[in-house]
């Protein structure tokens, strides 16, 4: 699961980026000699096309591409939306991503709000994304991609609706990942044998780990290493709170999110060898009641289906997040019915985590039918996952993870300073459990994955689940680029040639990565216990296959470049905003507002500083002034900052939340008496 980012922007005018103005008549500014105009194509497959001068990228099925001087114009089916690819001559970076506006949409004023450098990576040099702030009512994000090949700058504009965007979000990972410089081919590791992870790799792992912590600011690291069946590494980096004196190690807790997924699915693998279940077995026919808001959806959904990110059904997370205090597992189920696809079955990957907690939840009801959604699935995950794996400090149980060796959340704060988050949202969860509320440490995952690097068998050498059951989960359901696709709970990513089965796991000031390489025999597990430690996890992949196969070294300095863009990104965000609240501002806001979904929010005043409660959690909020002149109250408590709710216009009083593709409206109700 990943937590609600918003990022603001600098007020900037456009036109001169930086204040390098470079006008587009300039003559050290041009563009493809022999550059043509050509109608808007729409696509039937994904189809690899070149750019200007002849770099490379794959369009995706369903858009339509046109050429427009030396602009390659790629448009989804929604329309409104565009990625725009452009090659220019330019004697700065400010120069090219000017020239590239004024290919593609000359009349743009959105205002820059920062820049940020990253590594080289791909065949491309000089790389940065200029990032532009947009008002929360266009509902829309605006950046530009720039890089550089064989003296050419190629700027990648993503003007794109956020409905749009998060829909077809595998599709926008299809066209970036796959651009790349005319005549490059990517690094490869295929037929290459992996090289024992012996001290000195280790160490390496290791520095990469310690280096990564002081860049990203996260407090404690646990990583655990296993190579041909054997554990070559389980240990702990840094603190397992901020201020304490208790180091991480191999036993501490982490709430591993969704990483609980997989395991999940192993549930109910077990449940087919058991003949309880199949993959194919309609869900209705093992609850009835199950129901999805698409009467036509629901009639589709097999058991493999409730998992695979490939319904239609969006991410919807604001309803658990906002609304969860007596929440049973059995309400969490029923609010499914109130849930829209927003793309065919099987169309495109889209992230269901309330879905994915119907998946365990229902297996837990077959397995245990007698029994409360939650306490059957918590028995059946005790009896055919933790047991037999051995995984005995594996829970669900918060108070007793809590109670001993554990770490816990932190975030930086409003200001960019390591502080601990607000773990009471991370109970959340506990009603939708299947999809992310596990509690681990690494020595309980090196067990998990050991057994999936053993094919399903102990190591014993005992048959623990059939190997088909097994596999079905890493089996693609829906692509999530040219080399990756969503299985069952699990990600098969074949990038550089090898194939690395991975999933990651967020909540609140957590962040985990499990991976393993199925046939090399190696394994791996991340758990973070801090923002952004998803950075930190993310690229120890890449850094594991640098170690393994003497691969470019990529991983660190995507990293540290990843880190120094969040602070960035965190400080851009913070000149914008006025803290605490602009008394002028908060001093129309009513003292409650209620929402049917959502629930209420409590407005009240603490030695000047403004706070929403929300009831289960509560934040001081910031105010920004956009710039299409509306107001916005935004959250500041360290891990759930960034909930952003827009003042409208009218005769009532009203706030606006949204993510991407929902909006919930706060109305002023009466105030308890």
């Amino acid at each position: 699961m990943n937590r609600i980012v918003k990022i603001a922007a600098v007020v900037f005018p456009l036109a001169c980026l930086v204040g390098n103005c470079a006008p587009t008549t300039s003559p050290a500014i041009t563009t493809s000699a022999s550059v043509s105009t050509a109608p808007a194509e729409r696509l039937t497959r994904d189809t690899r096309r070149t750019t200007a001068q002849g770099n490379t990228f794959l369009a995706p099925a369903g858009w339509s591409v046109g050429v427009r001087g030396p602009a390659t114009i790629l448009e989804p089916p929604e329309g409104n939306s565009a990625i725009a690819l452009i090659d220019v001559r330019a004697p700065s970076a400010d120069a090219a991503v000017a020239a590239g506006w004024q290919a593609y949409k000359p009349t743009a004023r959105w205002p820059l709000k920062v820049v940020n450098h990253n590594p080289d990576e791909d065949g491309w040099t000089d790389r940065s994304t200029y990032t532009y702030q947009t008002s929360p009512n266009e509902k829309r994000d605006v950046d530009a991609d720039l890089r550089r090949a064989a003296g050419v700058w190629t700027v990648a504009i993503y003007d794109m609706s956020q409905a749009v965007g998060e829909k077809r979000l595998a599709q926008v990972r299809l066209v970036y990942g796959e651009l790349l410089p005319k005549g490059y081919t990517r690094e490869s590791f295929a037929g290459k044998k992996a090289h024992q992870l012996d001290q000195a790799r280790v160490a390496e792992l290791g520095k990469y780990v310690e280096t990564a912590m002081k860049n990203t600011g996260v407090p404690g690291v646990a990583v655990g290493l296993v190579q041909d069946g054997k554990v070559v590494f389980a240990g702990g980096f840094g603190m397992r709170e901020l201020g304490g004196n208790q180091k991480v190690d191999a036993n501490t807790l982490f709430m591993i999110a969704s990483n609980t997924k997989a395991m999940t699915t192993l549930m109910l693998a077990k449940l087919v060898d058991e003949k309880k279940l199949t993959w194919e077995t309609p869900v209705t026919s093992l609850l009835p009641s199950f129901k999805l808001g698409s009467a036509a959806t629901t009639s589709q959904v097999k058991v493999k289906h409730l998992i695979c990110a490939c319904t239609g059904l969006p991410r919807q997370d604001f309803e658990w997040l906002f609304q969860f205090e007596g929440v049973t597992p059995e309400g969490a189920l029923s609010s499914l019915a109130t849930m829209q696809p927003t793309s065919k079955f099987g169309e495109m990957f889209q992230y269901s985590n309330p879905l994915a907690g119907a998946a365990g939840l229902i297996g837990g009801h077959v397995a245990f039918p007698t029994l409360e959604l939650g306490a059957a699935y918590d028995r059946a995950m005790q009896t055919r996952v933790f047991d037999p794996l051995q995984m005995k400090a594996t829970t669900f149980d918060y108070a007793a993870a809590l109670n001993g060796n554990h770490a816990m959340p932190h975030a930086p704060d409003i200001d960019g300073k390591p502080a601990p988050a607000g773990m009471e949202v991370n109970y959340a969860v506990l009603p939708l459990r299947p999809a992310g509320a596990a509690w681990s440490n690494v020595r309980d995952m090196l067990a998990y994955i050991a057994m999936e690097l053993a094919g399903g068998t102990l190591p014993s050498g005992e048959r623990y689940v059939s190997q088909e059951a097994l596999l079905a989960r890493r089996a693609a359901q829906v692509p999530l680029g040219k080399d990756a696709s969503y299985g069952m709970g699990l990600i098969v990513d074949t990038k550089y040639g090898v194939s690395v089965v991975h999933h990651g796991g967020d909540m609140i000031g957590f962040h985990s990565d499990m991976m393993w390489l199925p046939d090399h025999g190696v394994g791996a597990v991340v758990l973070t216990n801090g923002d952004p430690g998803w950075l930190l996890r993310t690229q120890f992949r890449r850094k594991l296959l640098e170690v393994l196969f003497d691969g470019r070294a990529e991983a660190d300095d995507k990293v540290a470049a990843g880190a120094k863009t969040f602070y960035e990104q965190m400080a851009a965000d913070r000149k914008l905003l006025t803290v605490p609240a602009d008394p002028r501002e908060a001093g129309k806001l009513a003292k409650r507002y209620s929402n049917a979904a959502l629930g209420d929010i409590i407005v009240s005043q603490n030695q000047g500083a403004t706070v929403f409660d929300f009831g289960e959690w509560q934040s001081e909020v910031a105010s920004r002034r956009n710039p299409d002149g509306t107001v916005s109250f935004i959250t500041t408590v360290p891990g759930l900052n960034g909930f952003e709710f827009v003042v409208a216009s009218g005769a009532k009083r009203t706030l606006i939340v949204r993510d991407a593709q929902h909006e919930y409206v706060f109305a002023e109700s009466a105030a308890e008496s």
